[in-house]
């Protein structure tokens, strides 16, 4: 076996957590070994896999030197990938997913973007976001955008980032979406974050991805609703210490997702998230009119309020 600390720094480590995708992974690996960016290591953890995933990444490390193979017993993604990061020694941290594609200049474009202007992220866009634009922004800046959740969003891959970032900040090892709380952490402490949203990675929302519910919302169900609610309240809370001045802004945004969920839950008629949906009705009742007011307000959020909260609000008295 290899020794990594024996050889030349890489300057990205590329992470990917596999765990039963033995009819996708390869096909990711391809890609990566496909980049026209050829000066990386590619650190694959197989996070328990009870199918052949483990055995195909094994046979791939056999042909390429830059790949590395740590097999572990089954955990959370946010632990895969700390695991990761823990024998990463690159300058740069890239992570993919072991079900989606890449374009053969995704580490390219984004070592490229980072480089030119000494940035510590740079971000490109995704399969339904290709928007040939460029930014460069500071922290608070980024973070509002990434909120907005138009341009890019709290997903790991699609970004390129300084391996330095990682090391106050880590991945939860509870829960299923442990992106949704490190990503805005990670952006507030970065100096300088470039973009440029020209599509370089595609991601595969299938049936069994763990984020196929944000492009098909009957797959939505109550322990995922209240995952992300819960970490939405805990992300303003720690937006308005990071930011103070803004911190009516970041409730919000949290306030924005809630009366969005109230209109995807009534208008899909999810049952299961009935229950919660009457404890999201309720706070916004309480807000209505701080967010009915509020200067960041879109039209369409207006009209659901409206139509979902003042019936509530008529009924409570």
């Amino acid at each position: 076996m290899k020794d990594p600390a024996s050889e030349k720094q890489p300057e990205i480590s590329v992470i990917m957590l596999t765990y039963n995708r033995e009819h996708f992974l390869a096909r990711m690996i391809d890609c990566i070994l496909a980049q026209t960016f050829q000066n990386f290591e590619f650190i694959i953890v197989d996070n328990g896999s009870r199918d052949r995933s483990g055995k195909i990444a094994d046979e791939y490390a056999q042909r390429d030197r830059r790949i590395q193979v740590i097999h572990r017993e089954r955990g959370n993604i946010g632990s895969g990938r700390n695991t990761g990061l823990d024998a990463a020694r690159g300058t740069y941290i890239a992570f993919v997913d072991d079900d989606d594609t890449c374009e053969p200049d995704f580490l390219a474009f984004l070592h490229q973007l980072a480089e030119d202007a000494n940035a510590d992220i740079s971000i490109c866009g995704a399969t339904w976001a290709n928007i040939d634009e460029k930014r460069l922004m500071d922290a608070e800046q980024a973070v509002e955008m990434l909120l907005w959740r138009k341009n890019y969003n709290v997903a790991f891959p699609t970004k390129l980032f300084r391996r330095e970032l990682f090391r106050q900040n880590r991945f939860l090892e509870t829960g299923k979406y442990d992106d949704i709380y490190l990503m805005p952490k990670i952006i507030a402490n970065a100096k300088k974050i470039a973009y440029h949203g020209l599509s370089k990675y595609h991601f595969d929302r299938h049936t069994g991805n763990n984020s196929a519910w944000t492009q098909n919302h009957h797959l939505l169900d109550a322990e995922t609703l209240q995952e992300y609610l819960d970490v939405y309240q805990e992300r303003a809370g720690w937006l308005s210490e990071r930011f103070p001045d803004s911190a009516e802004k970041w409730q919000y945004f949290t306030w924005s997702f809630m009366l969005s969920m109230v209109e995807k839950i009534s208008r899909l008629k999810l049952t299961g998230c009935y229950e919660i949906q009457k404890g999201l009705i309720a706070q916004l009742n309480a807000n209505y009119h701080t967010l009915y007011h509020c200067p960041w307000i879109l039209e369409n959020e207006k009209a659901w309020m409206k139509r979902y909260l003042m019936p509530a609000m008529a009924e409570s008295k």
